[in-house]
């Protein structure tokens, strides 16, 4: 739920000066929107220069093996703000893979995204005296590591990173006269650093925003990152999050290889990229750039991730369906829901509340008459008891109320955001707030405290943590109005009815550089905290700003850590570098339109880059209606986004997937498979936990060097080889789908094949209630039977589906699984809480062989999990099987163990030659093999008599 206005109309902005806060329609802006975003591209193509940049004036080795040195400005100019004199350059190969080049003041200490919430190894502390000592002057002008290489040019001051292996530049801050940018500048209040590109590189990242060219990023459009709430509807601007990460790709005599760029700084920052240039203007804090080698695409998540955060653990319900609603004005509404999923064989673990439980929309309470908590309690040990779970909505504001519990503990311990020594007073759904410090130790401690009395109150599975980017419904310096009730409880609640006055008063309410805010360049301060405003120790909103969520996620993980010892699980709207080793992420409020269907894709993709996996988008769109079709399409993609949920708004019809009997056939069939599929997404979920790996992927990440998939941003994969392939367009019962090189496998229909040999374009049926799920040659996926619910479907026998390329005379498969009790905080390989098995299957001369090797297998045996059935995809089919073995002996007619094979059939239009090989699928039936033990099993594909 979010401030529903998507976003201000344009007369709010312009009226900033005189104070006016006049809330138009919401739907004026949204044809406005793209003509004002473009019309800022063009002003931004032409650079401006400003000043001469830096000279190198010493350099020296360091004991901590890094390299650090003094820069000198070159000519002084006023252009925002003086420049700073002297800076202080250190550079270091922190691992073998990761380079770290922090610039920042020589003489005094700045801002910097603080080392307790993103814990990494410290930068050189600055010097007490800045002479030319020159004690171990160094003349070389490169310092390489294993795998980059960085090198300088002494005056004016640039560098460069190279790969070793093959001698590309990486990234080059000189200007080498080519008038695409200027030299570096830092100045207290504006920072500004670019590089030169290849035309050919692809970029990826740079988030969070909606991206309306897929993917990949695009010259001229603008990359604004500053928290902002304004709906993701909105096309190029400053979202909910800020990612200051890029991925680059790109193909060194047709090898792909990719690297990363972070730049760590929390101030808001536009970020132009030009195409054969990218350039970042910043409006405070330090140059602190991390260089992640790679080369391949999951390389460089890896490293990413070993350095901001491994994903944070989720539990298995987690990867079921969840239900959400801005509405469910009452318990029996909710008890409704739950009921009609069951009646319509529908999936459903998780069942949420947005604000309809709170009284009067404060955090950690109940509304006694429409939430009773008798009632509510009787509810939730009912469907506890069958393994469903209840979330709710916590927003940071805290009610302004003196007969309020949380807010007489708040001010009692000192917890709030400050302006001129009072708490900061703002406006959101309960009228007016303030804002928890979370920079506070204290405020965790007192929020730690709130969480655990309000879970004492309802035994809630997880929270939702929205509005923290953070949102206001106002802006400036705000009182408490005399003589009238605010909000009059009429009329929508996101308008602003503090008396307010705006703040330009200070050069962090109104600094020299506009960054384009909200795509129409309003004041920062707008619509969120006053950017004077004060933290803990005397930070500044001003730097700490796009910190907030994430500061509120390591704290509201603290607090649910604390209480039962089980695994949290937290969605949060607002997010920044690390926000994943605590978080999920929905993209916030969309549209139910096709267009927003498409957009999700990317922005999911994005995410996963951002080491933030589990993501997905309001299914069916947040507001206003979808249409039957649209919905059906929609959950045939959002059954397998990692985190896939139905929301809608207040003012939108219902929209639960039973609403409709198209849909609900539709949802039936996707959620069916996600169901089955649950073992290979949780297994992936360990993936993400421990190496960084995206759940769902752009096709790139599995197929580098097929430069074709560079731009995709219409299917995706999740883990390295399930391609989704969805219906994205209105009216169409039919897909054009990319194929990479290979033989790939219809999940729904596993006869079907496709062999796409340097990879092409294939026409799909796709009826409305179909989806296209196809699995990529040499994987071995463990799949259940499914069910209504993650925990029943849970404890159903394994089947495994082991794909070869088709027809093949050799071939070779592998996968894995992973099995844990997800209640445990730590998702980790441990005797007796978890198993992890590695299947690997060969075909070779005609004898095809499974086997399995199990690492830990107490918890899978105590459970007593089997495996049922194996189906080998992709066989030679001029023979029969026969000969089946199992852990070295044969199978005998007496078992209950059957052998059976199938004809496979090529997709018609793929037919380029008649004489292709007869291919078969063989499934065995009947197993009862415990998947906590190590197997065998093998048989012949002999000659058919």
């Amino acid at each position: 739920m979010s401030v529903y206005d998507l976003f201000v109309a344009a007369a709010d902005v312009y009226s900033w000066s005189n104070g006016a806060t006049d809330h138009h329609h919401h739907m004026a802006l949204m044809a406005l929107m793209p003509t004002i975003t473009a019309s800022h591209v063009n002003s931004s193509s032409t650079p401006t220069k400003i000043g001469k940049g830096y000279r190198l004036i010493s350099i020296e080795e360091t004991p901590g093996g890094g390299i650090v040195g003094v820069l000198q400005v070159k000519q002084n100019n006023k252009i925002y703000g003086p420049d700073i004199p002297l800076l202080q350059l250190h550079v270091k190969h922190e691992t073998q893979d990761r380079l770290r080049v922090h610039i920042t003041d020589a003489e005094k200490q700045r801002w910097e995204v603080p080392y307790d919430l993103l814990p990494r190894e410290k930068a050189q502390a600055l010097k007490q005296t800045i002479g030319r000592s020159r004690k171990n002057p160094i003349t070389v002008q490169e310092y390489s590591g294993a795998e980059l290489i960085f090198s300088y040019i002494a005056d004016p001051f640039s560098f460069a990173v190279k790969r070793k292996s093959n001698g590309q530049t990486l990234f080059n801050s000189s200007t080498d006269g080519s008038g695409s940018f200027g030299e570096m500048v830092f100045k207290d209040q504006y920072l500004e650093i670019s590089t030169q590109l290849p035309k050919d590189a692809s970029l990826y990242g740079l988030g969070e925003n909606t991206q309306p060219h897929g993917i990949k990023l695009y010259p001229g459009d603008p990359y604004t990152l500053y928290t902002t709430d304004i709906s993701a509807i909105n096309l190029n601007a400053d979202l909910y999050g800020s990612h200051p990460v890029y991925m680059d790709l790109r193909k060194v005599k047709g090898q792909a290889y990719a690297h990363a760029v972070l730049l760590l700084n929390s101030n808001g920052m536009d970020v132009f990229y030009r195409g054969t240039s990218l350039t970042y203007k910043i409006i405070g804090g330090v140059f602190d750039f991390y260089f992640f080698s790679g080369p391949t695409p999951l390389a460089v998540v890896d490293q990413y991730t070993a350095l901001i955060g491994r994903p944070a653990p989720m539990p298995y319900w987690a990867f079921g369906f969840h239900q959400c609603r801005w509405g469910y004005h009452n318990l029996s509404v909710v008890e409704d829901v739950v009921e009609n999923y069951k009646k319509a064989q529908i999936p459903l673990d998780v069942i949420w509340n947005d604000d309809d439980h709170m009284d009067g929309h404060k955090d950690f309470t109940l509304n006694p008459s429409n939430y009773p908590r008798p009632k509510l309690l009787a509810f939730l040990e009912k469907i506890h008891s069958i393994g469903m779970k209840y979330i709710v909505i916590i927003d940071p504001g805290i009610g302004v109320n003196s007969s309020y519990g949380v807010y007489q503990r708040g001010i009692a311990n000192d917890v709030f955001i400050k302006y001129e020594g009072e708490p900061y007073l703002a406006q959101v759904w309960p009228g007016a707030v303030n804002f928890p410090d979370f920079l506070n130790p204290k405020t965790v401690d007192w929020w730690g405290d709130e969480v655990r009395r309000f879970h004492e109150l309802v035994p809630v599975d997880g929270l939702w943590i929205d509005m923290n980017e953070a949102s206001n419904f106002c802006s400036g310096l705000c009182k408490i109005p005399k003589g009238k009730v605010c909000p009059s409880g009429t009329g929508p609640g996101w308008v602003c009815c503090l008396d307010c006055k705006n703040i330009t008063k200070t050069r962090w309410d109104d600094p020299p550089y506009k960054i384009n805010a909200s795509g129409l360049q309003v004041p920062i301060g707008y619509k969120t905290i006053a950017t004077s405003a004060v933290h803990y120790n005397g930070v500044l909103e001003y730097d700490a700003h796009s910190l907030y969520g994430f500061s509120q996620a390591i704290a509201t993980h603290k607090a649910l850590q604390g209480l039962e010892g089980k695994r949290p699980f937290i969605l949060s709207r607002s997010t920044y570098v690390g926000s994943g080793k605590y978080a999920a992420h929905w993209t916030g409020d969309n549209k139910g339109t096709w267009e927003d269907l498409k957009y999700s894709i990317s922005t999911m993709i994005n995410f996963g880059i951002f080491g933030v996996p589990m993501v997905g988008s309001d299914i069916c769109g947040f507001y206003p209606a979808p249409t039957e079709e649209l919905c059906n399409r929609w959950i045939e993609v959002g059954a397998f986004y990692p985190f896939s949920r139905d929301h809608a708004n207040f003012y939108s019809p219902r929209q639960e997937l039973y609403q409709w009997d198209s849909v609900a056939e539709s949802a039936r069939t996707a959620l069916g498979m996600r169901y089955r599929i649950l073992p290979y997404l949780y297994t992936l979920s360990y993936e993400a936990h421990t190496t960084g790996a995206p759940i769902a992927r752009p096709l790139f990440f599995s197929f580098p060097d097929y430069s074709e998939c560079y731009g995709l941003s219409t299917q995706f994969l999740l883990g390295s080889g399930l391609m989704i392939s969805p219906v994205l367009e209105q009216g169409k019962s039919q897909v054009k789908a990319l194929f990479p090189p290979g033989s790939w496998y219809s999940i729904f229909d596993m006869t079907q094949i496709i062999t796409s040999e340097g990879g092409q374009s294939v026409t799909l049926d796709a009826p409305l209630h179909v989806v296209n799920v196809h699995l990529h040659q040499n994987t071995i996926l463990p799949m259940q039977q499914g069910g209504m619910i993650s925990k029943e479907a849970r404890m159903t026998p394994f089947s495994l589906v082991v794909t070869f390329p088709a027809g093949a005379s050799d071939g070779k498969a592998a996968g894995k699984l992973f099995l844990d009790d997800d209640e445990l905080p730590e998702m980790k390989l441990a005797s007796g809480s978890a198993t992890y098995v590695d299947f690997y299957a060969t075909v070779s001369q005609g004898t095809v062989k499974l086997w399995s090797e199990v690492q830990e297998s107490k918890f899978a045996l105590d459970k007593g999990w089997k495996i049922g059935k194996v189906t080998v995809l992709g066989l030679d089919g001029s023979g029969a099987p026969s000969a089946l073995e199992l852990d070295g002996k044969p199978v005998t007619a007496a078992s209950n163990i059957e052998l059976t094979s199938l004809e496979q059939k090529y997709l018609e239009n793929l037919q380029i030659d008649n004489e292709k090989k007869r291919i078969v699928m063989v499934e065995v039936n009947g197993l009862e093999i415990p998947v906590g033990k190590s197997f065998a099993m093998s048989w012949k594909m002999g000659i058919s008599g």
